[in-house]
């Protein structure tokens, strides 16, 4: 993807809180399995079917290290790969359990470590892929590759107009006083006080005694 001068790619995703936290979360239980695998089959490696088994469950110790390290650089297309080695992982600690605790016998030779023990620990593996399957999932979907342009170091470039400062809201003026007017009286209805508009008989003379004028 090329990049505008004055611009840098960012990854908006791995800057929010849940992200980082299920980063920490995924790379620490794969470090948890490979610390189990690691013990489990350094401590019964004398009675081991076979020192090929041995070598491929530290192989896969190694992996799970490795995928940690890279999970922590938010490498998110390992995230798959660790879940379906987990869900392998599973099945052969399933099978693996009843093993350690049929050879805790009288009369058995046991190897570094107890079998009692290593029983249980070969038990323990299987909730703690369990955890990391859901874990790596979670994270997966978190969608840490999307990728966006921002300026760099997060301010415009020098080429770039600065934006328009914000419109002040503009307040209403205030409202002003009314002013003292006298209240203007009604004109009085028409006949009513006014000698414009007497009556008068049919000769011309009002009521009253004055002649109307004839423009009326």
């Amino acid at each position: 993807m090329q990049v505008r001068e004055g611009y840098e790619l960012w990854h908006p995703n791995r800057e929010k809180a849940d992200a980082k936290s299920m980063k920490a979360i995924v790379a620490f239980v794969l470090l948890i399995s490979a610390a189990l695998l690691a013990i489990i089959t350094l401590g019964g490696w004398e009675r081991l079917q076979s020192p090929g088994v041995g070598f491929i469950t530290l192989i896969w110790a190694g992996l799970y290290v490795l995928f940690a390290f890279l999970v922590l650089r938010w490498n998110r297309g390992l995230l798959p790969v660790a879940s379906a080695m987990a869900i392998l992982m599973v099945i052969f600690a399933a099978v693996a359990a009843n093993g350690w605790f049929a050879r805790a016998k009288d009369g058995l030779s046991d190897p570094a470590l107890p079998p009692d023990l290593l029983g249980v620990l070969t038990l323990v593996v299987i909730p703690v892929q369990l955890l990391l399957i859901a874990v790596a999932m979670i994270a997966f979907n978190q969608e840490w590759h999307v990728e966006e342009e921002r300026p760099i170091g997060g301010r415009p470039p020098a080429d770039d107009a600065p934006p328009p400062p914000p419109a002040e809201e503009q307040q209403p003026p205030p409202p002003r006083p009314p002013a003292d007017r006298s209240v203007e009286e009604e004109p009085p209805p028409a006949g009513q006080g006014n000698p414009a508009y007497a009556r008068r008989d049919d000769d011309g003379w009002d009521e009253a005694g004055g002649q109307v004028s004839p423009a009326i």
